[in-house]
């Protein structure tokens, strides 16, 4: 079957990906504020109920590139099915869990689901929308959902929790997660990719292994120091993995991550780019939702409609990216003032009073990084993904999700570690109360945020390449226009 720019089952595909991505975007934030529930009712304590956000984000981090490498070798409605039928099973026991312990391995099989469903979304969205400029407008709708999901989590994280119990924030999974197998089972084409991937396997386990450790070494130095034995063990365990993987991915014939993809400038300036453009988002929504808890003495669902600001504005912008912004001023541009405004937005907070109000020190500050969230997260996208060919498609996106999940990872753990360490450096101090001190060390932690946002622009407008991929017409292409799916 012919996917043309006028097919009706355009839109219908593009509502199942976003929506499945949404969902899992959604189960990194919404745990957060039901955390002391959790706590309380199955009497863990709190470095035990830590683990059932580690261990979500720990398997969803490190299966997302062997996710990419099995979407191409056997379909994306194969894995997206899969993926979302263990997202849904993982979800269920989560929600019927009678021990802490029983709630980490529920999660644990949620984002081993959770890893296979945005490489198996991208792929379909490549697949489907062949033309530059329908892409791009998809990949700008499908960012702009990747964008608000984390905020709107922790918004029904509150909600559901004060009024039906934390259980249901993993059992409303269910009904969603299996009504979307159902919908990817029935209405997405049984692709075939034309040159199928038979090897990378023993690569893609041992890039899986060196992620799994790298985003556990992240996750613990955050807790527990970064110079304890036991970090500096496991982040020497990654980096060595690492070193095996490329060893094997030079020497190999048909290496996990294709040489094509190696070889396009804009796709490897775009995957580096996503690590900082993701890492500023997480890290400013992270020491945001902190703040404002912790230092201005928000209640949890006065902190998630907070968000909506940022939310509403980023939705909107990403959004006019992907449909216009991207053919008038192209990736590098949208890149660079992307980072710009998310830099400029924690840099507003840097200066923020222990005592501040929401209106003049805090909104301009949310506005600002919806904005350029919404600029730089969809553009970055479409300069990885814009020309991908269909069947390269689940490792392109398996490795566009990882340098995000993994950028979003390093960028907590380290504004973590900044704002623990000030916090006890200025609280130990002589003559000063714990407000000012808390405010002294969330200054410092939104200066990091600052460090990556500057990074970003800097090697967006060093690396990107002008015109992008994403910008040619789709008449320049005619032979992509008529690509066979399914």
């Amino acid at each position: 079957m012919l996917i043309t720019q006028s097919s009706p089952r355009r839109g219908p595909m593009l509502a199942l990906a976003c929506a499945a991505q949404f969902m899992v975007i959604l189960d990194v934030a919404i745990v957060n504020v039901a955390l002391p529930s959790i706590q309380r009712d199955l009497h863990a304590g709190r470095d035990t109920t830590e683990w059932v956000v580690i261990a979500y984000g720990l398997l969803l981090g490190g299966f997302l590139l062997l996710g990419g490498r099995l979407v191409d070798r056997h379909g994306a409605r194969a894995l997206l099915v899969a993926g979302l039928s263990l997202f849904a099973v993982g979800s269920l026991a989560a929600g019927l869990s009678s021990s802490v312990g029983w709630l980490i391995i529920a999660r644990a099989v949620q984002g081993l689901g959770a890893a296979l469903i945005p490489p198996a979304a991208l792929a379909i969205i490549a697949s489907t929308f062949v033309d530059a400029e329908g892409r791009a407008r998809a990949l700008g709708l499908y960012g702009a959902v990747t964008g608000v999901s984390a905020s709107v989590g922790v918004i029904a994280s509150g909600l559901i929790t004060d009024s039906v119990g934390w259980r249901w924030i993993f059992l409303i999974n269910v009904p969603i997660g299996a009504t979307l197998a159902a919908t990817a089972a029935r209405t997405v084409s049984r692709d075939r990719p034309a040159h199928p991937a038979t090897g990378g396997l023993v690569g893609a386990t041992i890039a899986t292994g060196a992620l799994l450790t790298l985003v556990y070494a992240l996750d613990r130095g955050a807790g527990h120091g970064w110079t304890r034995d036991s970090t500096l063990a496991l982040l020497a365990g990654g980096v060595t993995l690492l070193v095996l993987f490329a060893a094997i991915q030079a020497r190999s014939a048909n290496p996990l991550i294709p040489r094509a993809v190696l070889h396009d400038r804009n796709e490897v300036a775009a995957n580096i780019v996503a690590f900082f453009a993701f890492g500023s988002v997480l890290g400013f929504i992270f020491l945001g939702s902190l703040l404002m808890q912790q230092q201005l003495g928000y209640s949890p669902i006065r902190t998630g409609a907070a968000w909506l600001a940022t939310t509403a504005v980023s939705f909107l912008t990403a959004a006019t990216t992907g449909a216009a912004l991207v053919r008038l001023v192209g990736v590098r541009a949208l890149l660079v003032t992307g980072h710009a405004l998310m830099a400029l937005a924690a840099l507003w907070l840097v200066r923020i009073p222990a005592d501040g109000h929401y209106l003049p020190d805090v909104l301009p500050a949310l506005v600002a990084v919806g904005v350029g969230g919404g600029l730089a997260a969809p553009a970055a996208q479409i300069a990885a993904l814009g020309a991908v060919k269909p069947e390269m498609a689940g490792i392109a996106s398996g490795l566009l999700e990882t340098m995000r999940e993994i950028g979003g990872s390093a960028a907590v753990a380290v504004v973590s570690t900044v704002l623990l360490s000030q916090t006890h450096v200025v609280a130990s101090g002589s003559g000063q109360g714990h407000r000012p001190a808390s405010a002294h060390a969330f200054h410092l932690a939104y200066v990091v945020v600052v460090a990556l946002a500057t990074l970003g622009a800097l090697i967006s407008a060093l690396t990107i390449r002008q015109p992008s991929p994403a910008q040619r017409p789709a008449a320049a292409d005619p032979v992509a226009a008529s690509e066979r799916v399914g």
